[in-house]
């Protein structure tokens, strides 16, 4: 498979180009974003684009891919609608559409979150605008295309999340891992197990469109 990353420097994103670029099946890795991974490999290459919702310079280069593997996202905190929804639904959309000319043959894999409203009618900003962004990838022409909403995520192999606020919270919860997993295990995930189970959706597809955590886990769990 030929994999396109959105995101590659935040902490999904990460645990995501690390399976990636470990998984034998995969022979190319393409990550977009504002800044590059640093990373070098074989099967990596990396385009840094200024403008996310722009890609008419680079559009002639998105052909070809089997999978993107959307894990671009940041947190509501301090961000009023109009500006969470420039990132969350803008960058989506426009991400979308270029891919859906070149690669619609693809299967489109968007990380929202637990919790996300799809109806619009949630009365939580971050909820109903992560559901926007869900409902304009589902309706999109790829051969596949799935919305993953992950719960609680734990980080593998010292992954770190460029948020400062997700970092003092992962500093406070992480400790408490095997608790909360006892008490919710319906409800927590690892970075490692959601890029597994992106792979698998990549390969065998998913029994519905919208995969909350404990379907993630056992998506993961069928290509072990």
């Amino acid at each position: 498979m030929k994999i396109i990353i959105f995101g590659a420097t935040g902490m999904v994103g990460q645990g995501v180009l690390r399976e990636c670029l470990a998984d034998p099946g995969v022979e190319g890795v393409l990550t977009l974003g504002r800044r590059a991974t640093g990373q070098r490999h074989p099967k990596l290459r990396e385009i840094v684009v200024p403008d996310l919702t722009d890609y008419g310079a680079i559009a002639a280069e998105l052909s070809g891919y089997d999978a993107c593997f959307f894990c671009l996202g940041v947190t509501s905190a301090g961000m009023t609608e109009a500006e969470y929804r420039k990132v969350t639904v803008d960058i989506a959309v426009a991400a979308g559409r270029v891919l859906a000319e070149r690669s619609p043959q693809m299967t489109f894999v968007f990380v929202s979150g637990q919790g996300s409203d799809g109806t619009g009618k949630s009365r939580v900003m971050w909820s109903r605008v992560k559901g926007e962004a869900e409902n304009a990838i589902l309706a999109m022409p790829f051969k596949g295309k799935f919305a993953f909403r992950p719960g609680f995520i734990q980080p593998a192999r010292g992954i770190v999340s460029r948020t400062p606020l997700y970092r003092i919270l992962y500093a406070i919860l992480v400790p408490l891992f095997p608790l909360i997993k006892a008490l919710f295990p319906r409800n927590v995930t690892t970075s490692e197990v959601i890029a597994r189970a992106m792979l698998q959706v990549a390969r065998h597809g998913a029994p519905k469109a919208v995969l909350e955590t404990a379907d993630i886990n056992a998506v993961a769990a069928t290509g072990s």
